[in-house]
């Protein structure tokens, strides 16, 4: 029962960090569109997310962004060894809401509200890798009150606490043959609900010639708190009702900090041009402690290995005039998971992210935006090497994934 649950809460967190088995970064249409690019692009209240000392470099007062995307995300697997194969086909709806006030010319205050991480993935039940996972539904909010000083003309600063709520449900069979008189494969399903955790982001922006900006965002680590959550087993054999009893689990599930850099450029009033580099800590993920409720079961300590990985982002805006802004980007993010522990709630490896967009001025106030992410993950050949069964240790479940994600966005600006 240890290695079971310590498997079923290695998923929990990794699904936290991968909503739907993917990073996928939609905090914003204007800004998605330009490659998620936003570090140092002051375009609308979007960047209470990418830098809040943004915020202070904002020309109107009152600025308001609301938007959504669907997330479309798609998984193939095959093992051409035992002919195995499977697919999972996803779809999520995360959104953003960003408020900001001009307090007076050097103070500025705001509110960001968004889901980074919320997203489903289910294979077919029983399917060849059901002892790692059937399905996960995740759901986080992140809040995030933000103020932003003006210094000077040329340099703020900007921050706040971030503030997340969440819910979990997980099911994974208990082994690759387990079931009940009737043939059913017996499972556990885990269930989480009011995970919460703080954190803070904080950032500066620097104008030092009228045609640059360059700017610095930190992202704290955020460890998120699973107390006395719900472990229920399902279609249990009658010898092994007394050693699966349903019980209780608290666990500690690390997100990394992040540090992004990045720099913008007008080439004139119509072409402005970003980039951004960023760098996510998994490091601190090295292992999952869990401690249970029930008598008798020791703590488990379930190694992940996880490595620090890198984010390179490229964005374009062009405005032709008053009505229209178009927008593309590109991005190359690594893979935090190392060669042998790809499991499959988290089949992801190394991707290119196409983007694009445009904006429609309805009034002077008023913007329609739009955006498309197009997400494409290299093939790759890879295994789970550490699931333990019986007096089996390393077992391994691999074969080839294929990963696609397509997303279409649309979001409101308004600002006097």
């Amino acid at each position: 029962m240890r290695k079971i649950l310590s498997l079923t809460i290695a998923a929990l967190a990794a699904s936290s960090a991968f909503a739907g088995g993917y990073r996928v970064s939609l905090q914003g249409q204007k800004q998605l569109a330009m490659g998620h690019t936003g570090v140092a692009v002051v375009n609308s209240a979007e960047v209470l997310f990418f830098n809040p000392a943004g915020m202070a470099f904002l020309e109107d007062r009152f600025n308001v962004s609301v938007g959504g995307n669907a997330l479309f995300a798609r998984t193939k697997f095959q093992n051409e060894t035992y002919n195995w194969k499977a697919s999972t086909e996803n779809v999520g709806t995360p959104f953003n809401a960003y408020v900001s006030y001009k307090v007076n010319e050097w103070f500025s205050a705001g509110l960001a509200v968004y889901t980074p991480y919320g997203s489903a993935v289910e294979w077919d039940q029983d399917w060849q890798g059901s002892h790692l996972v059937n399905n996960i539904d995740l759901q986080a909010i992140y809040i995030q009150p933000t103020v932003s000083f003006k210094i000077s003309d040329r340099l703020s600063f900007g921050g706040g606490p971030i503030y997340v709520t969440g819910s979990v449900e997980f099911n994974r069979n208990l082994t690759r043959s387990l079931t009940n008189e009737q043939g059913e494969r017996s499972d556990v399903t885990i269930d989480a609900t009011g995970v919460n955790a703080w954190g803070y982001t904080a950032g500066f922006m620097f104008n030092p010639i009228d045609p640059l900006m360059i700017g610095f965002n930190y992202r704290s680590e955020i460890t998120m708190e699973a107390r006395d959550g719900d472990a229920t087993f399902n279609d249990l054999p009658a010898f092994a009702q007394g050693a699966y009893p349903n019980t209780t689990f608290s666990a500690d599930l690390p997100l990394p900090a992040e540090l992004t850099v990045g720099l913008s450029y007008k080439f004139s009033d119509k072409w402005l041009v970003a980039f951004d580099y960023n760098r996510a800590y998994w490091n601190v993920y090295d292992a999952l402690v869990v401690d249970f409720g029930a008598d008798g079961i020791p703590t488990s300590v379930n190694p992940r290995n996880y490595k620090d990985a890198s984010t390179y982002r490229l964005g374009t805006q062009f405005k032709p005039n008053e009505k229209f802004a178009f927008r593309a980007g590109w991005y190359f993010d690594e893979s935090p998971v190392q060669d042998g522990y790809f499991a499959p709630e988290t089949p992801r490896n190394d991707s290119m992210g196409f983007t694009g967009g445009l904006t429609y001025q309805v009034t002077n106030k008023l913007g329609v935006d739009v955006s498309f992410l197009y997400l494409h993950f290299d093939e790759t050949d890879n295994s789970y090497d550490h699931y333990t069964e019986g007096t089996q240790d390393d077992v391994t479940f691999g074969g080839t994934y294929k990963n696609v994600v397509f997303s279409p966005g649309i979001g409101l600006t308004y600002s006097f």
